[in-house]
């Protein structure tokens, strides 16, 4: 994965009101209006809550008539699950003192 998807997987998890999103998201596909029901945002807040949560591909949309219909994307929570994972392991040695350090 790049180092700017990387980031915009990051900054699609770094705001309170997109955990939010992401929560209400676990129980399955809502539809935009359903969301905003639930958040104390504006329709215009919303969208760009949204644009960055597709970007990040952790969220899939689909239009249907005038409303958007969002679900998590297994496919992209995998990927992040597995970003997190290579970019926090290490890899311990010893070091000539006999101490452990990392690589």
């Amino acid at each position: 994965m790049k180092d700017k998807q990387i980031i915009n997987l990051f900054k699609a998890l770094c705001d309170e009101n997109r955990l939010q999103i992401l929560r209400l998201l676990q129980d399955g596909e809502k539809c935009a209006c359903k969301l905003l029901e639930e958040l104390n945002i504006t329709q215009p807040t919303l969208s760009h809550h949204m644009k960055l949560l597709c970007d990040s591909e952790l969220v899939i949309g689909r239009k249907e008539g005038k409303w958007m219909h969002y679900s998590i994307s297994s496919e992209g929570a995998e990927i992040a699950v597995n970003v997190l994972k290579e970019l926090t392991k290490t890899s311990k040695k010893e070091c000539s003192s006999g101490c452990e350090k990392d690589e």
